[in-house]
């Protein structure tokens, strides 16, 4: 980030107070890590344990009985200006349904005035991959010195993950493999 705070560290943070919050509202969870490591098997590289890393997730994805992938990120662009969350969808028409829903909640509860819209997510791996519904959120941009420092306050990932939980659930209503 502008600062030097790790992405992989903001995006645990906001993993593990999204994962207690969906099971205190009785949606079971299931991490694919609930510490800063990665979970790579093969690859001496670094591109090939990314490589490792991401087909380990989707492993795991595709074990469970009708998972819904939510998938926490930052953004970063060389252009500090760019703020917002934004919404990436997989090939499921409930994931753009809930990515959709989604992005209409970060506008109206935390980007008021953004014109961010959901995307197809076809050339991210793990949604390209995977034939479960499935949302990759970036929560903000780590490049943007305002929204980076909001990105690092506990105060503000308990909002970011109000959000989703709240969305999630009103996703469930649509998605009975939820409930």
């Amino acid at each position: 980030s502008c600062s030097g705070a790790y992405e992989s560290q903001i995006n645990l943070e906001i993993s593990l107070r999204l994962r207690d919050l969906l099971n205190l509202m009785g949606i079971p969870t299931v991490l694919t890590r609930d510490d800063d490591y990665s979970i790579y098997t093969t690859g001496k590289t670094l591109s090939e344990k990314k490589v490792s890393d991401l087909k380990n997730r989707v492993q795991i994805v595709a074990e469970l009985e009708s998972p819904l992938l939510i998938s926490i990120h930052q953004n970063y662009f060389p252009d500090g200006r760019y703020s917002g969350a934004q919404v990436f969808y997989g090939k499921t028409e409930n994931s753009q349904i809930l990515a959709s829903k989604l992005q209409q909640a970060f506008v109206s509860a935390l980007n008021e005035g953004s014109k961010r819209m959901e995307k197809p997510g076809d050339n991210i791996y793990l949604l390209k991959k995977l034939k479960c519904d499935a949302i990759l959120v970036e929560c903000g941009f780590l490049s943007n010195l305002r929204e980076e420092s909001l990105l690092r306050k506990p105060e503000y990932q308990k909002k970011i993950c109000c959000v989703i939980a709240a969305t999630v659930s009103d996703y469930s209503t649509i998605s009975p493999s939820l409930s």
